[in-house]
């Protein structure tokens, strides 16, 4: 619907309570690095893919925790797995073992997207 111009757009609330966080909370448990990312954008500035594709092991993992894994699973299709962002993360996060462990565990219950 376009009004005076401006279209009228669906919300994008998420609403976390119907949300399943059982996934994001196992990946937890594996891998506790997946806690301790303080999205500081490090890894995001040293990717090669993310000038062309936006991604970033933060956004993916921020959708992961809000129930957003087909989104995620498209950026992370971008993932070259070079580890430039291992070598500049300052909390040492192993980001290619998150990254295997995510596909591991969200691949295992949903299958191949």
């Amino acid at each position: 619907m376009n009004v005076f111009g401006f279209k009228i757009s669906p919300s994008s609330a998420i609403d976390m309570d119907k949300v399943d966080r059982a996934r994001f909370e196992e990946l937890c448990r594996v891998e506790p690095d997946a806690v301790r990312c303080m999205a500081c954008g490090s890894c995001s500035a040293t990717c090669p893919a993310s000038a062309f594709s936006g991604m970033s092991i933060r956004k993916v993992l921020l959708m992961l925790q809000r129930g957003k894994e087909k989104d995620a699973f498209r950026m992370m299709r971008n993932c070259m797995l070079c580890g430039k962002c291992t070598m500049v993360c300052p909390r040492g996060i192993n980001t290619r073992h998150l990254i295997l462990s995510i596909c591991r565990i969200y691949d295992d219950k949903e299958g191949k997207q």
